[in-house]
């Protein structure tokens, strides 16, 4: 069984990685609309995988006696004025990302969660491959 406070922080990560999967849709359809057919075809891809994070925290609060709760978001941005302006916003969401799940996976091992701390395992090395991606992007 999983805690409350747990439930509560799984919960609000599964919100921000359904935000990643919309931003970056939205991203891509910018790229889309305006020329960008590779980076568009990169974005998608992208967005794709943004959800399936959502998904597996979904499953695994589910899975662990929780109750995934989907919340509402805010709406992102739809207008860039930039490729790479967008890649930009790309690295800091990351690492804002990274910065959620290091303070879910700070929380685990205060509450001695270590089930849940063991599963975060994955994301952050999720994390450190997304932000060299982005950064090699940029470079």
């Amino acid at each position: 069984m999983i805690s409350k406070k747990i439930e509560k922080a799984i919960n609000e990560q599964i919100k921000k990685e359904e935000y990643s999967s919309r931003l970056y849709l939205a991203m891509a359809s910018w790229c889309h609309a305006n020329g960008y057919p590779g980076a568009a075809s990169f974005l998608y891809t992208h967005a794709d995988e943004e959800r399936m994070h959502q998904l597996k925290f979904v499953h695994f609060l589910n899975d662990r006696g929780g109750h995934a709760v989907l919340q509402n978001i805010e709406e992102p941005p739809a207008e860039y004025k930039t490729l790479q302006a967008i890649f930009k916003e790309i690295l800091k969401h990351e690492q804002y990302i990274t910065a959620s799940i290091n303070e879910l996976y700070h929380l685990c091992v205060t509450e001695k969660d270590y089930t849940v701390a063991n599963f975060l395992q994955w994301f952050i090395t999720e994390q450190v491959e997304e932000e060299s991606l982005v950064n090699g992007i940029l470079d």
